[in-house]
Parts: structure tokens; sequence; C-alpha cells
């Protein structure tokens, strides 16, 4: 068995429809801080976003052959799944009815960015 030298994920890519859309729906709606945005050729963009402090990012880059509206699996660590899940909801954001509470596992729930994707907040614990 292979053993690689991998210690850390340092960025996950949602590819988007509209990068303007999405770099707002992230800094402004779930208060992520803008960490990269660089020009590639073709008019294209490499953004990246994360919450303050975190050492992981989300890139958005366009769709380019790739399709918006996928479950990416992603987890987005909070301290007050609840508070979240109402402002989210207040903002008009597409969430999960309800916070999901299972025995044994910290509050957690869905959201849907403007291109569909599906991302997670769940309670740290």
């Amino acid at each position: 068995m292979a053993k690689t030298k991998i210690v850390d994920v340092i960025t996950v890519a949602v590819p988007v429809a509209d990068q303007d859309r999405a770099l707002k729906f992230y800094t402004d709606v779930l208060g992520f801080e803008k960490r990269m945005e660089a020009e590639f050729g073709g008019g294209m963009k490499w953004i990246e976003v994360a919450p303050a402090g975190s050492t992981a990012t989300i890139a958005l880059p366009p769709l380019g052959e790739v399709k918006p509206g996928v479950d990416t699996g992603i987890r987005l660590a909070t301290d007050d799944a609840t508070a979240d899940h109402k402002a989210l909801g207040a903002a008009g954001v597409d969430t999960d009815p309800e916070v999901l509470r299972f025995p044994g596992a910290p509050p957690m729930f869905s959201f849907r960015d403007p291109d569909g994707n599906t991302l997670y907040v769940v309670e740290r614990g």
C-alpha cells in the first residue's frame, strides 16, 4: 500500500455558473473572506474564499465542462448550528427545513449555494 506525504486539505473546488454572484454569496451571506482572485487567461478567474482563520479554502472556478448542483461533501464547522440555520434561512438561502439532530452526532444541516451546490454546516463538539 502506497503512503504519501499528504498532510492536509487546502482547497476544494465548487464549480459555479457566475463567479461574481458566487463570490457575493460566500462573502456577503456566509461571511467568508476572499483569499485570492487571479486572472488566468480568456477572461477566466481563479477565486478562493474561506472563513476567517481557516487554513482550507473553497475555490469558485467557472463551470467549463462541469455541471453545478452537486453534493460537494464539504462540511463547514460552526459553534451554533441552530443560529446559522436561522441566519441563512432569513437571508433567503435554500436550507434543510430544520437542523438535524441524531444520537451520537453533532447538530448539522445542509444548504445550497446559488448554483445548487450542497454544503453542510456541522456544530463543533
